[in-house]
């Protein structure tokens, strides 16, 4: 009989792709999802296949998965300012209760669990590059505190989990992920850079563009992520691309890329914004043996043929409007 496999987040960004990753693998794939920012186009190549079933749930409820269960990843959350910033209490209830549940079902399956930390923990950091060593600089009763805080909280009951039940727990702190199903509209930069460039727009850069990111692809992203799950590490590991680049340079390169003659403009710096961004994956290269293979300029152009091939319609869409109440 095949492994089996829960992965909440299913219908997200990463979530998706990870769906992909476990069926090329040859596990039995559970995904689960709410539908609150996942988008049912992102796994719907799936439903067809004897191995992957779906459940559309809100893992902050409770759990319930019959039968046996090996694995959980646990990436169930708003990843984006856009979104969590209009659903703040859904995120601080995915990534606490959400994550309890969670830990509760791996208890009781006797499954290896997994959940989706963030470099966010770090806040606005004070320590460059940041290690998982650093305790990070966050405001958590800033706006972006309800995303920080959440992570943060779910590290910290992860780890007591691990300690008083013994559950077999692995921590992964993700930097900047891109790559194709990503949503236009999540207010990321680099979708937003290139749903602007798509539409004959400015390029909007905020502050003086001096802040830097890190992009990893994410299909390196998604081999870190199954290398961890598959090791015996149980403390944080940092995976993403340390190649650092400012955002009015990166501005620059998708102009670039897109080849359109649009401006950029400048507004001003959103509260608590990281000035940068940029991961020691030391502790991922010496324990895994794993690193990014995909050059920024490899993985923008497969990124921006995505894009670029969806109809006029997704480039104009908007966000969603939430449920905000509960």
């Amino acid at each position: 009989m095949k492994k089996r496999v829960l992965i909440t987040g299913a219908a997200g960004f990463l979530g998706s792709h990870l769906c992909d990753r476990f069926i090329k693998e040859g596990y039995h794939v559970i995904g689960m999802d709410n539908l609150i920012t996942g988008d049912l186009k992102n796994i719907e190549h799936l439903f067809k296949l004897e191995h992957f079933e779906f459940y559309h749930h809100d893992v902050s409820t409770f759990i319930h998965i019959p039968g046996e269960l090996h694995y959980i990843l646990h990436f169930a959350s708003p990843a984006s300012p856009i979104d969590y910033l209009k659903i703040p209490i859904q995120t601080l209830k995915v990534g606490s209760l959400g994550t309890h549940n969670c830990l509760g079902l791996a208890k009781a399956k006797n499954a290896r669990i997994l959940v989706a930390s963030t470099s966010e923990v770090y806040g606005d950091p004070l320590v460059h590059p940041q290690n998982e060593d650093y305790w990070g600089n966050v405001n958590p009763i800033g706006p972006r505190g309800v995303y920080d805080e959440a992570k943060r909280f779910q590290e910290a009951i992860t780890m007591a989990y691990h300690t008083f039940h013994k559950v077999d727990t692995r921590v992964v702190r993700i930097f900047n992920t891109y790559g194709p199903r990503m949503r236009l509209n999540d207010g990321r930069a680099l979708p937003a850079f290139i749903g602007q460039a798509l539409r004959g727009e400015d390029l909007t850069v905020f502050g003086d563009g001096s802040q830097t990111r890190s992009f990893c692809y994410v299909d390196d992203l998604v081999e870190g992520i199954y290398r961890l799950l598959m090791s015996d590490y149980v403390l944080p590991v940092n995976v993403g691309n340390p190649d650092e680049i400012s955002l009015l340079d990166f501005a620059k390169e998708i102009i670039k890329l897109t080849g359109t003659t649009q401006k950029i403009i400048h507004k001003p710096l959103p509260v608590d914004d990281p000035k940068q961004r940029q991961p020691d994956i030391t502790r991922a290269k010496k324990l895994l043996g794993w690193g990014p293979k995909t050059t920024r300029a490899e993985g923008l152009k497969i990124t921006y043929e995505y894009f670029k091939n969806l109809s006029e319609s997704e480039w104009y869409k908007q966000p969603k409007e939430f449920e905000s109440r509960k």
